[in-house]
């Protein structure tokens, strides 16, 4: 379809942000919890261990034990306190039990309201990936203004590389509507 080097390159590039918007609204729902326990919720979590900072994951294993409850088995037990810190500073609303050999995180049946909440929160996000979508539209209007300027692409060939890039950002956006629209309906079911 496109025999121009730098057109290509630059639909390389807005294909690549196309795809990493995507990706990020989809790592962000994955550490919004719907009701039920999410070991990804843990994810980012870091813990102090070891003279420095380690992701919780590269300390131990998370488990689903049940729909409401995670279980922490870490490979060194000394770290125990360490992770119950950790979870207790980063905000995700559970209050970690520690029997000495697991750590136990139930997570409370979520209310209408908290339901509600984390609806708007997930709509936010996702009205934030449509912007970064939109930028991303914006820089490859704008690179192929500039090649079509300096007389790299025909006017009939700009015209095509515009509509494809706006085909490309359509497609984008459904994707990111039917993101918003699962974790919606996820967060809104019992």
């Amino acid at each position: 379809m496109v025999e121009n080097e730098k057109l290509e390159e630059l639909f390389l590039e807005l294909s690549e942000k196309l795809e990493g918007a995507v990706n990020a609204l989809s790592e962000e729902y994955s550490q919004i919890r719907a009701g039920r326990a999410n070991p990804r919720i843990l994810d980012s979590l870091r813990v102090e261990a070891y003279g420095g900072m380690s992701r919780l994951v590269e300390l131990g294993n998370v488990n689903t034990l049940d729909a409401r409850t995670l279980v922490i088995n870490l490979w060194d037990k000394s770290l125990l306190k360490a992770v119950e810190k950790a979870i207790l500073q980063s905000n995700i609303g559970v209050t970690p039990t520690n029997d000495g050999n697991v750590i136990r995180l139930s997570f409370p049946e979520l209310t209408e309201e908290s339901r509600r909440n984390l609806s708007k929160q997930a709509k936010k996000l996702g009205e934030d990936a449509k912007v970064a979508v939109r930028n991303v539209r914006r820089e490859g209007m704008d690179g192929i203004k500039k090649m079509k300027n300096a007389k790299e692409l025909s006017e009939d060939e700009a015209a095509d590389a515009e509509d494809e890039v706006e085909k490309q950002v359509k497609k984008t956006v459904e994707e990111v509507d039917k993101l918003i629209e699962a974790k919606a309906k996820d967060i809104m079911t019992i």
